[in-house]
């Protein structure tokens, strides 16, 4: 019969019993981390030793052990019920939990020492909490306020919105008042004054009182500010399947996809929010702006990296239709140039030797005397491919704003002979459209066409969220609540004869025009007028359609089991004529 003797020995100021038998003369070690009195298998003898020093071999029998493993278990259970005077719970001794308690009061202790003191004078700026992974809309971003239609056009009534960001690395150690001047010059250093009295910018959730307030890493910004949106195409977003797996749409030209820039309410994505009903989409592709077509959502992740994995392969055939300045050749033709990416910041892209592989090929479908209609298949999938390669082919898509704009020289870069470099074209390109006031058609930053250059800025810089709509400070003149916005009796004195209210009749006849979403998103039937905002005391112009529209269609998306599409648009049609 094995004999087995307990042994406890101190290592390192820990306690632990060190349990040693011999079998086949082979050794075993056990652990326990507690003083026990350990029976042994044959009697009920206890033996008591203590610090020993005992020189075990290096290779133990681990298959003993093993072995043991059962009669172990059985004798530290016995062990369990007879000896309750020095364990407790049969896994931890009295003694043991009491310094754990004393441990974790320690910790605390040390916790509350080791808090930093603050010099007077000094601001303290609690840690940044956890950001979110994407940016997912719901049906409290979807109410921060309401469409209206007017003059064939989907407007959006302007509402109070939160800007938010953490401190850059670049603004550490800087005033606010450095901050805005240098960065946000979209609005004047006054109405920044104005705006800290009405306490509309906030540092960590209190609100600014001097812009002279040094910035320290982890601060939380807030801007409060008045958001008017660009008025987009009342056309309506049509959706072609929803499946439970994909939601297609034939987007109209005007509407971005997703927020961004000026645009929020009116987006594809806000939208199918508002009127449809659909959110958690996963964008698969994007659409400019100004095209028009095919746009594929997926409803959940584990389709949306299905169809990820087929672009990135190129399984996927996309086919779009343009109208091209001028008689385009017949037969097919195919384009290699390389692309590259000039301003991001704009979106501006030119034939470059040192740009990315490229091909897309064309092919005309019809030509009435003054421009073609060409069909357009991109093989790759460059920024701005096919708008790139027709400019170089000598054809530029009608009403394109960018490509064919006369700043590129007199050929407009046919054959990639541009002449001028990169930052002479982009200051051409930006000269050109704020001559004729059509800078919004390069959706620039904020401070080139007036707005919130918080806004524009925070969003090129990828840190900007998307907050709740908050009440007007009380100072404003104005309060907004979840279903309307009223002006105060004051304002509307002061306004006199000006039409500042849009009435419930006009849009439930806009409503008959344009459909039943006309009046069930025209909730709002006052427009706020705010005492800081610039964009309140500005009269613009509607659009015209070519303003709206770039003769740039995606026709059809085709996958390995699945083809969407669209009827071609009126102005492919072989006897249309542009107005």
């Amino acid at each position: 019969m094995a004999w087995f003797t307990c042994v406890k020995r101190k290592v390192a100021g820990l306690n632990a019993l060190l349990c040693v038998g011999k079998r086949e003369n082979s050794h075993f070690l056990r652990h326990l981390n507690r003083n026990v009195s350990v029976k042994t298998l044959g009697t009920l003898r206890t033996a008591q030793v203590s610090f020993i020093n005992l020189n075990f071999p290096k290779q133990e029998s681990y298959t003993a052990a093993h072995a043991m493993e059962t009669k172990d278990a059985a004798v530290e259970e016995d062990s369990c019920d007879t000896d309750s005077t020095v364990r407790t719970n049969c896994g931890k001794r009295k003694n043991e939990e009491t310094d754990e308690a004393a441990k974790r009061d320690s910790r605390k202790k040390h916790k509350k020492k080791c808090v930093k003191q603050l010099r007077p004078g000094e601001r303290h700026v609690p840690p940044p909490q956890k950001r979110n992974t994407g940016v997912s809309f719901s049906r409290e971003h979807f109410e921060e306020t309401s469409y209206y239609f007017e003059g064939g056009l989907r407007k959006v009534y302007p509402y109070y919105f939160d800007f938010t960001t953490y401190c850059k690395g670049r603004w550490v150690g800087k005033t606010l008042l450095e901050v805005f001047k240098s960065e946000f010059r979209a609005e004047s250093l006054d109405y920044y004054n104005k705006a800290v009295k009405e306490g509309r910018i906030k540092l960590n959730e209190t609100p600014v009182d001097d812009l002279n307030l040094i910035l320290k890493n982890n601060d939380f910004m807030r801007n409060t500010v008045h958001r008017h949106e660009p008025p987009v195409t009342g056309r309506p977003l049509e959706v072609l399947v929803d499946d439970g797996e994909v939601v297609v749409v034939d987007k109209p030209a005007s509407l971005p996809v997703h927020p961004c820039g000026r645009y929020r309410h009116n987006t594809v994505i806000f939208i199918l929010g508002k009127e449809k009903g659909l959110s958690g989409l996963h964008t698969v592709h994007r659409l400019d702006r100004l095209t028009s077509g095919v746009l594929l959502f997926a409803r959940t992740l584990e389709v949306s990296k299905k169809l990820d994995a087929m672009v990135r392969e190129r399984q996927l055939e996309k086919e779009y239709v343009c109208r091209v300045e001028g008689e385009f050749p017949e037969g097919e033709v195919v384009c290699e140039e390389p692309i590259l990416v000039v301003s991001f910041r704009v979106g501006l892209c030119r034939v470059d030797p040192k740009g990315k592989e490229s091909r897309t090929v064309f092919q005309r479908l019809s030509y009435n005397g003054h421009s073609s209609v060409v069909r357009c298949l991109p093989l790759t999938g460059r920024t701005h491919q096919i708008r790139v390669h027709l400019q170089f082919l000598g054809f530029p898509i009608l009403n394109d704003p960018i490509y064919g704009s006369s700043a590129w020289g007199p050929n407009r870069a046919k054959g990639g002979l541009v002449g001028m470099s990169d930052e002479e074209l982009l200051e051409a390109l930006i000269e050109e459209h704020r001559s004729k006031e059509s800078l919004h058609l390069l959706d620039l930053p904020d401070e080139e066409v007036s707005g919130k250059q918080l806004a524009k800025k925070e969003y090129s810089d990828g840190a900007q969220e998307h907050n709740d709509q908050i009440n007007a400070p009380e100072s404003s003149g104005v309060a907004c609540d979840d279903n309307s916005c009223k002006l105060t009796q004051e304002e509307v004195k002061a306004e006199g004869s000006q039409e500042l209210h849009k009435s419930t009749s006009a849009a439930e006849t806009e409503g008959e025009i344009n459909g039943d979403e006309a009046s069930r998103t025209a909730k709002s039937n006052t427009f706020i007028r705010d005492n800081l905002c610039g964009e309140c005391k500005i009269v613009r112009p509607d659009p015209m359609e070519k303003d709206l529209i770039m003769y740039l269609h995606a026709l059809r998306y085709k996958g390995p089991d699945f083809e969407y599409s669209t009827q071609m648009p009126d102005w492919a049609k072989e006897d249309w004529l542009q107005d």
